[in-house]
């Protein structure tokens, strides 16, 4: 697929890696936070699809079949990315951080899944969370 109920969670990286790169590199351009930021979008890419990332994904999140993101997938989640970026570039802090808790409560009720709690199960997985994804919604 190109885009996916996850391809929001890329807008939602863009929105953050806004907020991270204005932070650190205040002084700078936009055009240079942006690349910044896709950069890291593009490793991120890179690290989602190793094994190790796929097999953590597969055990202990709702995300069973996962099997990695193919090249368009791949080059769509950065897209979204740049997409997340501009957004927030737009609409300011108070804004993204609107766009962000609907984005992030939309994909709640949709699918269980958002970006919050994907981090919190690949670094730390509870069991319970995995067991309320998998429910039939």
């Amino acid at each position: 697929h190109l885009f996916d109920p996850y391809s929001f969670t890329h807008i939602l990286h863009g929105i953050a890696l806004f907020g991270i790169t204005f932070l650190l590199f205040r002084g700078f351009s936009r055009n240079f936070r942006f690349n910044i930021a896709l950069g890291l979008e593009a490793i991120w890419e890179i690290v989602e699809n190793t094994s190790f990332v796929i097999e953590r994904y597969r055990s202990e999140t709702a995300i069973l079949n996962y099997t990695g993101d193919s090249i368009a997938n791949s080059l769509s989640d950065i897209l979204c990315c740049a997409a997340g970026f501009w957004i927030a570039s737009q609409i300011g802090f108070r804004g993204s951080a609107i766009v962000f808790i609907i984005i992030e409560v939309v994909l709640l009720l949709l699918i269980r899944d958002n970006l919050t709690l994907n981090i919190i199960m690949l670094f730390h997985p509870f069991e319970s969370i995995k067991e309320w994804q998998l429910q039939p919604i």
